[in-house]
């Protein structure tokens, strides 16, 4: 089978527990550093999947590698290449297929609920016996869902937390969380955690508190969603 293609768009947000999970089902995967000046891809036929990873900058930013990822976006749903978003990869989506990208009224860092649709697509994804799941959130932007596609989660305080189209799944909120990542992020964000300013932003300890546990519950649904999403893979 041909690799998955992650994006990765900052040094500090690789694929994380993702990468663990296609390592332990034995699919090869290849990084595309964006962050490092890495070309994109002019077609998706020689891969399996795309993924896109988060980063701090906006899908509305002028940066030249934007354009193309959304036009490669728009080629793998086109042709069936299962596509999967996490945060900006979420929002690189939206926008590839029509939506908008806008900020949101309240930022959200930190864990935080969301609440799963009662679709049928949205059952699929996550689990029938999963109504709700506490997952990790870092934005202060927000994406629409498109056209054709259906929204499958929901939060308080952003009320498109992601989408499904078939083999493609975009998310607003984080699933791919490790150790590292959390802590990495916090160390980096300490200043924007400390300006506050949002009900949906919690401080570093709070962040930090009973990680294993939250991260163990949110591997059992990162386990869930992308045993679903492999099953598309191009063979």
């Amino acid at each position: 089978m041909k690799p998955i293609a992650i994006f990765r768009h900052a040094r500090t947000e690789g694929p994380g527990y993702l990468a663990t999970y296609l390592e332990r089902a034995q699919i090869a995967w290849q990084l595309v550093p964006i962050d490092e000046g890495a070309a994109v891809p002019s077609s998706p036929d020689a891969f399996s999947g795309l993924v896109f990873m988060g980063g701090p900058m906006s899908v509305n930013d002028d940066l030249p590698w934007i354009p193309p990822v959304l036009q490669l976006i728009r080629d793998a749903v086109a042709r069936d290449v299962p596509v999967l978003g996490h945060c900006l990869g979420g929002q690189l989506m939206s926008k590839a297929l029509g939506g908008v990208v806008s900020r949101t009224v309240s930022k959200e860092i930190g864990w935080g609920e969301v609440r799963v649709a009662g679709s049928e697509p949205a059952q699929a994804w996550f689990g029938s016996s999963r109504p709700a799941f506490v997952t990790f959130h870092w934005h202060g932007e927000t994406f629409s869902i498109p056209r054709a596609a259906m929204p499958v989660l929901s939060s308080p305080l952003c009320q498109n937390q992601g989408f499904a189209l078939g083999p493609q799944l975009g998310l607003q909120c984080h699933i791919e969380m490790t150790d590292e990542l959390v802590r990495s992020w916090c160390d980096a964000g300490r200043r924007e955690i400390g300006r506050g300013g949002s009900p949906g932003v919690q401080s570093v300890a709070a962040i930090v508190s009973h990680l294993p546990e939250r991260l163990g519950a949110l591997h059992e649904v990162a386990d869930t969603v992308y045993g679903r999403w492999i099953q598309g893979l191009k063979r």
